[in-house]
């Protein structure tokens, strides 16, 4: 994806080298934005492979409402199992566990699960309970309602809540634009903290995956995906990583398939999705920095 790809010699040509809350350190810019249309193909990553279950999965997990791993360990999607982990190991229950037994303690264990998995007020918790309000089930009846309003917002960001939080919410804030024809649905997201290599491949799909879902059940198509970004960088560790992927010439998009007979955006599962050709380079590896 040329986008994607730019953003990339964007941040090496102009970033700045900074030490960070990690301490791996990144190459930095503040403030880019990234355009894609959605009629074009779905914006998932060409030049390495990306786990669209994972995160179609995760995207799931997000709109229940849930916080706790246990749900997507179970469907063996580890994206969130380094915090929790990290947490554990400074706690008086931590026996030298690794972290392929600490998963197996919250995938088996319910009453270890609800101890030791939960990751406080993330996304799920604030899109579906900001303190009562259920942002998720407003914006979809704003859309089917309202749909030129200039309120369509979903803001995961709660300061009240940001110190319960494993990880305070990276995708802080998003809104959604109804064509002038209530023919299109498009998205604008805003990211305070982009990790170019690992999250950033995860955060397109993920929010263009949800762009079709709520145009879906509105009765939209979707049409544009906007990513806007505050803080966008690469690790240290990363940086061979992006240069192998700017060696790679990006491969025609695929195409999603939603089924269309859901209409409460609840009901979806991942055997609502198909992804249709799909032909990506190999994956390519990194740390996660934690």
């Amino acid at each position: 994806m040329k986008q994607y790809l730019d953003l990339c010699r964007y941040i090496l040509e102009n970033g700045e080298t900074r030490m960070d809350r990690t301490q791996t350190g990144t190459k930095s810019c503040f403030g880019y934005q990234m355009r894609m249309d959605l009629r074009e193909g779905f914006p998932l990553l060409t030049t390495k492979k990306v786990f669209f279950r994972g995160i179609a999965e995760e995207l799931l997990w997000f709109i229940s409402g849930n916080t706790n791993i246990q749900p997507l360990v179970q469907k063996n999607v580890r994206i969130w199992n380094e915090w929790p982990y990290e947490k554990y190991k400074k706690s008086d229950d931590y026996q030298n566990e690794t972290m392929e037994e600490f998963i197996e303690k919250i995938k088996n264990d319910d009453e270890f699960a609800l101890k030791y998995g939960n990751l406080g007020p993330v996304y799920g918790k604030q899109w579906r309970d900001f303190f009562g309000v259920d942002q998720l089930k407003e914006l979809i009846e704003g859309l089917k309602e309202n749909p030129f309003s200039r309120r369509h917002i979903i803001s995961a960001w709660n300061p009240a809540q940001l110190n319960e939080m494993a990880l305070p919410p990276c995708h802080a804030f998003m809104q959604f634009y109804v064509s002038s024809d209530q023919k299109y649905l498009s998205c604008q997201l805003y990211q305070r903290s982009a990790d170019v290599f690992l999250g950033v491949p995860f955060n397109i799909a993920s929010y263009a995956l949800l762009t079709h879902l709520i145009a879906s059940v509105c009765g939209y198509e979707a049409k544009e995906f906007i990513h806007t970004f505050g803080d966008v960088h690469i690790y240290k560790d990363h940086l061979e990583q992006i240069e192998l992927q700017l060696t790679r010439t990006p491969r025609k998009l695929p195409q999603i398939k939603i089924n269309p007979a859901i209409t409460n955006i609840e009901d979806f599962t991942y055997e609502d999705l198909e992804i249709i050709g799909y032909d990506p380079y190999p994956a390519i590896k990194g740390k996660v920095s934690v």
